[in-house]
């Protein structure tokens, strides 16, 4: 059980092929983990337009 943890945490972290630039010129590898927050952030938001219209 403890190795399969391990291998979803490692999943999660790991760059994915993308990234992004952050304000001092750094690349930020783009991981499974960076995507997941941004949609669940989008799904959020959109609930929240709903309620409103």
């Amino acid at each position: 059980m403890h190795s399969q943890q391990q291998n979803l945490q490692k999943a999660t972290t790991m760059p994915i092929g993308g990234f992004v630039i952050d304000a001092q010129g750094r690349e930020i590898p783009i991981t499974e983990e960076m995507i997941q927050q941004a949609c669940n952030a989008l799904e959020k938001a959109q609930q929240q337009a709903g309620k409103r219209k």
